[in-house]
């Protein structure tokens, strides 16, 4: 009996030594589960799902990462700035990560940067989003990333004269600012820049003006989802492809997740992006098989889920380099010029100094590819920095 006792005391004490020890690291996840292009809030959900089945068994023994969905409801700050409020001082989140809005994630940063909690962005593209706190990083793009080079290529292939309709929101507008600047010191005339209605569905009335400009391409910017697929049959409908104009832009022209519903309308259409369900780089094949093996064969994932997939990787990287015992300040060191070079998109880094993301920008153009149509990489600009924080004094 005495034995049995010991013994007996002795797993109690073990089992007590094993919760002391056991670290729960919390990640507040916030991003559009409802409202304006929900179905990217569900795409990065299924990355950050995909993810973890996948890696949760590399987390140090007694580590669990735990996540707290919370549904912002659209492009809207107030709602994103409370939701924040409460992880941070209700829930205690060690991170803060998703957004797929610029204005909401305006207004979380500086909640971040007062509470010391690390906000990694999986999303949202204004440049200006990392300097709003020193705890803000950024594993996605910047609309100046692709889309200055994309008017520096655009002036150097033929294309004088450019139409220009952006999203009216912070990231249309860096889109129009980075895309006529590169485009004209190559040369390259603005024949007119129009800004959209962020909620709007109806292009038909911005394609049928470009249409009657008569314009070597259109250059147009909206945030990706069912918006790109409006945007392209209006493109269809206003009849510019069959006057010869050009359709340009960034990747969330043609994402990859909304190709298929484009029809054959979007072929060669030409964008500069950071990613492409298309490419054979073998990590990308292996993300991409991964994904096919959840979510369907039919099912393609875009930009929107490989930057959630890799905001995942960077709080793993945080997470087991401190073995779940979280500090802001030192998440924020771990980050800083953190390399992946085994990304679904190629290489990456976060820039040291602005805590923003350095990556390749492939030129893609549609093609049918097996069947169905892709967006195929044919041309590389590597290792673009932000070019607004390059040309504006790094923050």
């Amino acid at each position: 009996m005495r034995i049995t006792r010991t013994l007996t005391a002795l797993g109690a004490l073990c089992l007590l030594s094993a919760t002391a020890a056991a670290q729960t690291v919390k990640v507040g996840f916030i991003t559009s589960f409802s409202g304006q292009n929900a179905s990217i809030g569900a795409e990065m959900d299924q990355a950050v799902k995909l993810w973890t089945k996948l890696h949760e068994k590399d987390l140090p023994p007694g580590v669990k990462i735990e996540i707290l969905r919370r549904d912002d409801t659209g492009p809207l700050p107030e709602v994103a700035k409370r939701l924040a409020q409460d992880l941070i001082t209700r829930d205690h989140v060690d991170i803060l990560t998703g957004v797929v809005w610029t204005p909401n994630a305006f207004a979380i940063g500086p909640l971040a940067g007062q509470a010391k909690v690390p906000f990694i962005i999986m999303n949202a593209g204004t440049s200006a989003i990392t300097t709003t706190s020193p705890f803000v990083t950024r594993v996605s793009f910047t609309l100046w990333q692709s889309s200055l080079p994309m008017g520096e290529w655009a002036a150097k292939h033929g294309i004088k004269k450019a139409y220009v309709a952006v999203s009216d929101f912070g990231a249309g507008w860096d889109a129009q600012e980075a895309f006529t600047k590169g485009f004209t010191a190559g040369g390259g005339q603005v024949v007119e820049a129009v800004r959209m209605p962020l909620s709007t569905t109806d292009f038909v009335p911005y394609m049928q003006k470009a249409k009657d400009l008569k314009p070597d391409a259109v250059f147009s910017f909206i945030p990706g989802g069912k918006q790109a697929t409006a945007l392209m049959k209006a493109f269809n409908d206003a009849g510019l492809k069959q006057a010869g104009i050009k359709l340009i832009g960034p990747g969330d022209l043609t994402t990859d997740e909304e190709l298929q519903s484009m029809g054959d309308v979007a072929l060669g259409v030409e964008t500069m992006h950071h990613y492409s369900a298309a490419s054979k780089r073998p990590a990308n094949v292996a993300f991409i098989k991964a994904w096919k093996q959840d979510y369907g064969q039919d099912s393609w994932p875009g930009f929107p889920a490989v930057g959630a997939w890799d905001g995942m990787a960077a709080i793993y990287h945080v997470v087991i380099a401190q073995k779940g015992k979280m500090s802001g300040e030192k998440t924020m060191e771990l980050l800083k010029g953190w390399k992946d070079e085994d990304s679904p998109r190629g290489p990456f880094l976060i820039d040291p100094e602005t805590r923003d993301i350095v990556q390749n920008e492939y030129v893609r153009r549609v093609e049918k590819v097996d069947g169905h149509l892709a967006n195929v990489e044919f041309d590389t600009v590597p290792m673009v920095k932000d070019p607004w924080k390059e040309l504006n004094g790094k923050k």
